[in-house]
């Protein structure tokens, strides 16, 4: 193919990212397909990582993500630190056919401000769009620069600036997917999972006060703030309190957790997490906010564990009401969705992974994304 993409997964987390990690999961799943496709890969990320690339480019040795929620005023040279790196690696090479970026605003912004000497960029958006609004209501990356969202839905409320520029979207994908219509059934216990980062738009209070008041088991399995396991937040001092996650979980969440009913059993990975929610009855999203991506629900669908969810953000092109898991837009009516999500069929979740949320599938419409930001981008003026 001849394609070489410089693919900007920031300094926060290493990739694979060592549990949690949305976006350097993402990247983790993109990259070897693509080089599977012929794609020469350059990958800018931290020392640390560890996933097979053509070249690596790195400015900090290991993930800075304990910094990212520190005050503003203490932590915002370290996204620019390493956009700074990108940049003088793209103008020092001429090699670079198209920057794939995944950091948030600082992304999107350093590298619309390159100018007309850049490479064409394609900025992925992971996120909420209702955020960064003087950013994205002003964007003018001309004819280098466009973005895509991780959903439909998520690109209907993106300001018009950034919807200009937008070439469409691409669902999430999982490895997990692969073959999964040839997975064997696993066997289902009683227990409920919550998947996810401890935070409020998530609503894991919501999950834990339905678990007690109609009696269910309930697993929360994600970090709070920078805490990956229940011992470390318990060592924590009070300056871990600054971190609003922290705070969520302190007063709304953590009353309800007690250890029987309800369990938090911090971050879980690979093969622990597959068996947690392959023998879950359902996966609960209880979200509070409008989900962009939703890779804890593709996963869900992959292990054969039926979704119950409010009906936001990207739930509804992801999850097929009635066939794939039960969605509602009240709340209240989740309790008694998870006891109906017993007649979804485990197999049926499974073949809809496999058919539409592999890793090749995402790569093939990133390839095709890729082709036509370069045709709009026209011919590269390089710097003499």
């Amino acid at each position: 193919m001849g394609l070489t993409v410089l693919m900007n997964a920031g300094p926060w987390l290493s990739v694979p990212p060592p549990g949690y990690g949305g976006i350097e999961n993402v990247v983790a799943t993109l990259v070897p397909e693509l080089r599977r496709l012929g794609v020469r890969v350059v990958l800018a990320s931290v020392g640390s990582s560890t996933l097979a690339a053509d070249e690596r480019l790195s400015v900090f040795a290991d993930g800075q993500f304990p910094s990212l929620q520190r005050p503003y005023n203490q932590v915002c040279g370290i996204a620019q630190a390493h956009l700074g790196g990108v940049v003088r690696a793209v103008r020092g090479r001429d090699d670079i056919d198209l920057v794939h970026d995944h950091v948030e605003a600082v992304g999107l912004a350093t590298l619309a401000a390159m100018g007309a000497d850049g490479p064409p960029v394609l900025h992925t958006l992971h996120w909420d769009l209702g955020k960064h609004p003087d950013l994205y209501g002003q964007l003018d990356g001309g004819n280098r620069v466009r973005v895509n969202g991780v959903s439909a839905a998520q690109l209907t409320r993106a300001p018009a600036a950034l919807r200009a520029h937008s070439v469409g979207h691409v669902h999430l994908a999982t490895p997990l997917a692969v073959d999964a219509d040839r997975r064997p059934a696993v066997e289902k216990g009683e227990h409920v999972v919550v998947l996810g980062r401890i935070n409020p738009g998530k609503g894991q209070d919501v999950a834990a006060r339905l678990a007690q008041r109609a009696g269910f088991p309930l697993v929360l399995a994600g970090p709070v703030g920078p805490y990956h396991r229940p011992e470390e937040l318990a060592a924590a001092d009070g300056q871990a309190r600054q971190n609003p996650d922290v705070r969520y979980w302190d007063e709304r969440v953590a009353p309800h957790v007690d250890g029987v009913r309800v369990r938090w059993v911090g971050t879980v990975a690979g093969r622990d997490r597959d068996d947690l929610v392959a023998s879950a009855r359902a996966t609960l999203f209880p979200l509070r906010w409008e989900e962009p991506g939703g890779t804890a629900v593709v996963e869900s669908l992959a292990l054969g564990t039926p979704v119950v969810a409010t009906a936001r953000g990207c739930l509804p092109e992801l999850v097929t009401h009635g066939r794939t898991g039960l969605l509602t837009d009240d709340e209240d009516e989740l309790a008694d969705l998870l006891v109906a999500s017993s007649l979804i069929d485990p197999d049926e979740c499974r073949r809809e992974a496999a058919r539409r949320f592999t890793p090749a599938i995402m790569a093939e419409r990133y390839i095709e994304l890729y082709d036509r930001v370069r045709s709009l981008a026209g011919p590269v003026l390089r710097a003499a």
